[in-house]
């Protein structure tokens, strides 16, 4: 079963979603508006984030961060 969480939602309604499915594998899934043509295109997430420092890569990268203030190392 393949698990998603909404990451973005940009002001015209394209979606980003990052994926995990049954097999471990973590992908960005965008799904853009019809207007956009609707293309849904996986993409894995170091390409994602190397395509710039807009507001879709800051919220992942938000997101990753808060996996560190809820699992703080043990020292």
């Amino acid at each position: 079963m393949k698990k998603a969480r909404k990451l973005y939602e940009s002001p015209s309604s394209d979606r980003l979603y990052l994926i995990a499915d049954p097999s471990g594998a973590v992908f960005i899934h965008p799904e853009a508006n019809l207007a956009s043509g609707g293309q849904v295109v996986h993409e894995d997430i170091a390409t994602f984030l190397s395509r710039g420092a807009g507001p879709e890569q800051q919220e992942l990268l938000r997101l990753i961060g808060t996996l560190v203030e809820e699992h703080p190392a043990h020292t």
